[in-house]
């Protein structure tokens, strides 16, 4: 049996679990299983439990469900509306004026969640209600904050980027690296559209905000400080060497039960709330995760990561040529599923590849983050969007054309990354080390 009837009985059996309702995690076992059932005379029962335990008990991916938690507790924190006070007396004069608290909220958030659900609805929840009383375009509200809240899947602390990095056995602490540029230069694009919009587009007549004076805006920056000391500590942190991934994301823990606290927004019940969240995701996530290690294990057995690797090295593609073919690949997928199970599912198959063809893992990793964020804002399976529905009540459709100019800034983001690839690979290479980082 030849690679292509492989990869289409095991496309048949995931897409058949997947579509009777069966978990991500629990499809991707169900398609392992029967592959090495059918195709290996290995011992799967064994093979399962020991891959399984080993893919849970990695001691790198204790960051996953301290990072979780330290988002679920910053949004149930004031820290949206402390932000849009410190933002908006700069934003308010840029061309574009208070849209731009979108965008730089987002990021600011994105720095200490890791989450673009959590970004998208601590952002969403104040600058909404507060952009609509401005009259601001419904379409571009909603188009920025759409795509700007991918943002936190980027800029550390990434899931996705933990995810990636523990699928590939890469130093989390270099991935997060290697996500501030490319991220910060992602927002800039966004701004740069928002301006751009402002100046030529007609329907854009927000009210004029209230004139302050300098002291007065440095008095409301005040509101920030929180916020900018959290995200010292934990990137900060990792940057200067101090502490691994795993340590930065505990500091971050008790430093956002500290900003709860002081905000008076931590109760029992809040405390309870983040915990059992936090357990919830984390559990689901490591669910896919051993999932995507016993299918990885079983493709192994089969030969079908190398036997696809040799073949793409047969067709002779330039290194440009691949990344096109991948771009195009996780654009169709991120369609039906989401950013963790769309790289846990491929790794398997694509790590192969992009070792035969040079490719940077360090690099690859933010570049599938960038085309992995594409798929939160495309239907029919864009989180981003269905999040927005709920909050703003819009039909799908209006979402989702608002935003297309998003999706095609993050797909320039790409072209971005491949012409100046150091925007991904400078800082990794400049930090410092930490033992087990």
């Amino acid at each position: 049996m030849n690679e292509i009837e492989l990869i289409a009985i095991f496309l048949f059996i995931l897409f058949l679990l997947l579509g009777t309702g069966v978990w991500v995690g629990l499809a991707l076992l169900g398609v392992a299983f029967v592959g090495m059932e059918m195709f290996t005379s290995r011992p799967v029962g064994d093979t399962m439990i020991t891959t399984i335990w080993s893919a849970s008990s990695s001691w790198t991916l204790t960051a996953l469900p301290m990072f979780i938690w330290m988002g679920e507790i910053l949004y149930r924190t004031r820290l949206s509306e402390d932000m849009f006070r410190g933002l908006s007396p700069w934003l308010a004069r840029m061309p574009g004026g208070l849209l731009h608290t979108n965008i730089v909220g987002c990021t600011v958030f994105a720095a200490v969640s890791g989450s673009s659900a959590a970004t998208l609805t601590t952002v969403g929840k104040m600058s909404i209600p507060e952009l609509r009383r401005r009259d601001y375009p419904e379409n571009m509200v909603i188009g920025t904050l759409a795509g700007a809240a991918t943002l936190g899947l980027m800029i550390p602390p990434s899931l996705t980027l933990i995810v990636y990095g523990v699928t590939i056995n890469e130093s989390i602490s270099r991935l997060f690296m290697a996500g501030i540029l490319p991220g910060l230069v992602l927002a800039a694009l966004f701004m740069g559209y928002v301006a751009i919009y402002s100046k030529t587009s007609r329907k854009y007549k927000p009210n004029p905000e209230p004139q302050m004076t300098f002291a007065q805006k440095v008095a409301n920056s005040r509101f920030l400080i929180p916020v900018i000391l959290l995200i010292t500590v934990v990137i900060g942190s990792m940057y200067l060497g101090i502490a691994t991934a795993t340590e930065a994301a505990a500091f971050g823990v008790i430093g956002s039960l500290i900003l709860a606290a002081s905000q008076r927004s931590l109760t029992w019940g809040t405390f309870t709330e983040s915990l059992m969240g936090a357990t919830r995701t984390s559990a689901m996530i490591a669910l896919i995760l051993a999932g995507a290690a016993f299918l990885s294990l079983s493709m192994g057995f089969t030969g079908l990561p190398k036997a696809l690797a040799e073949l793409i090295a047969e067709m002779d593609l330039s290194r440009f040529q691949l990344l096109m073919v991948l771009l195009i690949f996780y654009i169709v997928i991120g369609c039906f599923l989401d950013g963790i199970s769309s790289v846990v599912l491929t790794m398997a198959v694509v790590e192969p590849m992009i070792r035969q063809a040079g490719i940077d893992v360090i690099w690859f990793g933010i570049f599938i983050v960038v085309v992995v964020e594409m798929a939160q804002i495309t239907p029919p399976i864009g989180f981003n969007l269905f999040v927005l529905q709920g909050m703003t009540h819009h039909e799908m459709g209006y979402i989702a054309r608002a935003a297309i100019p998003m999706f095609l800034i993050m797909v320039l983001m790409v072209f971005v990354l491949i012409w100046f690839p150091d925007l991904a690979t400078y800082l990794p290479d400049h930090m410092r080390q930490t033992p087990g980082g």
